[in-house]
């Protein structure tokens, strides 16, 4: 295949996913010139790789949402964020579900919003791995912001219950989203 073939075809395939690789991207990238800058990285190492390697990429398609993904992850391994607060005891003054999610230096970052987006879903799925009487107080402390005394009054069981209960609660939470958070920011 000639230089000028080559690319053409190169321009061809960049033309046919680019907006499949632009609108994945977008999903999961609430800043839209982030989203495009990591659109233009995948098709730079594209075109990198293409130029570069005798060997074709078997499965385009998969290999341009692979890089994407990528670049998404990466991009959130260079912010400087600090691990989940999982040591820290537990304080019934303290914003439970502050606590819970990563602290960063950016939290407006599309990747920071990515990230807590996914822990969101995460936290969902841990709440149901819960014992109902555990989920159930911390729902109704932290989701809906019922304050533990009136709880106690009209479920009859005691203070130090609940809290015993809410305790155990953020201390799975706490275990279970360090770990997602951790496989994250690895991958």
């Amino acid at each position: 295949m000639s230089n000028n073939e080559q690319r053409e075809e190169l321009e061809r395939q960049i033309k046919e996913y680019q907006p499949k690789i632009s609108s994945f991207i977008k999903t999961r990238v609430p800043s839209h010139e982030d989203a495009e800058d990591i659109a233009q990285d995948v098709f730079f190492q594209f075109v990198k790789t293409v130029e570069t390697t005798h060997n074709p990429i078997e499965n385009l398609s998969g290999w341009l949402f692979r890089v994407a993904k990528n670049l998404i992850i990466n991009k959130s391994k260079k912010k400087k964020e600090s691990s989940l607060p999982l040591e820290s005891e537990y304080n019934e003054e303290e914003d439970i579900l502050t606590s819970l999610f990563p602290k960063t230096d950016e939290s407006e970052s599309p990747v920071n919003l990515y990230i807590r987006s996914l822990m969101w879903e995460e936290l969902e799925e841990a709440l149901t791995e819960l014992p109902v009487e555990q989920r159930s107080i911390f729902e109704l402390t932290e989701l809906d912001g019922l304050p533990v005394k009136e709880i106690a009054e009209s479920s009859g069981l005691s203070i130090n219950t609940l809290l015993s209960r809410k305790h155990y609660a953020v201390k799975y939470l706490r275990k279970r989203l360090k770990q997602t958070y951790e496989e994250l920011i690895n991958q």
